[in-house]
């Protein structure tokens, strides 16, 4: 049998710590969040190595590898008084690590199914300062912000204008954009109403549905 608590101890120390993932809070949360109940119980085994796991029958929909996502985590600078929008729920993974370092967590999944299984989650492992809305990812969730923080748990080609009118002056947004190779962590930040943004690393993680590229018109 499987010892998942030594497995997860391994991935902190060996995958986050070794990739410059140094602030404690966020080691902490990773490392209080069992990873194996969020992939299908057929990958549990190989829930803590480093590599982007299928949580859908397409196979499209993934986890990102344990030491990108520490590391837009940790970019983010959660504070124990942010309100958090993740978008993109999947399975509930990174919206439940997120809840251990913010006030309150609000996840957007447009996939019916995932939405349900991040949901069970949450309430299985007794998170009460996090919730999962079922709409469209692109849109985001105004109704419940502005937020502090937005994370993009995948890749997009393009970032919609309101996901940044979502974000509070001072918030910070994380985003993987660009697909497979090209893809680059960014993170955006909000002062006087403007967000500017910047390169933090590359990292090649799974796409999200509906942030395609508007295909441009050719004579």
């Amino acid at each position: 049998m499987t010892d998942f608590a030594q497995s997860r101890r391994k991935m902190v120390d060996c995958q986050l710590r070794t990739n410059d993932v140094t602030d404690h809070r966020v080691l902490d949360a990773v490392e209080a969040v069992p990873r194996e109940r969020f992939v299908p119980a057929s990958k549990a085994a190989v829930a803590y190595i480093d590599r982007e796991i299928a949580i859908d029958a397409s196979g499209l929909r993934v986890l990102i590898k344990p030491h990108v996502m520490g590391k837009m985590v940790q970019l983010a600078a959660v504070r124990p008084d942010d309100v958090v929008l993740v978008i993109g729920a999947g399975s509930g993974y990174s919206t439940v690590v997120l809840s251990h370092l913010a006030a309150s967590v609000v996840a957007v999944e447009e996939d019916e199914a995932l939405a349900r299984q991040a949901s069970e989650a949450i309430v299985e492992l007794g998170i009460e300062n996090a919730s999962v809305v079922e709409g469209k990812l692109s849109e985001g969730l105004a109704s419940e912000g502005p937020y502090d923080v937005i994370f993009v748990d995948g890749a997009v080609e393009e970032l919609p204008a309101p996901l940044m009118s979502q974000l509070k002056d001072g918030g910070r947004l994380v985003v993987v954009e660009g697909l497979g190779g090209a893809g680059t962590v960014q993170l955006y930040q909000k002062a006087g109403g403007k967000a500017s943004g910047r390169f933090a690393f590359n990292a090649s993680v799974g796409p999200l549905p509906g942030f395609d590229r508007p295909a441009e018109f050719q004579f």
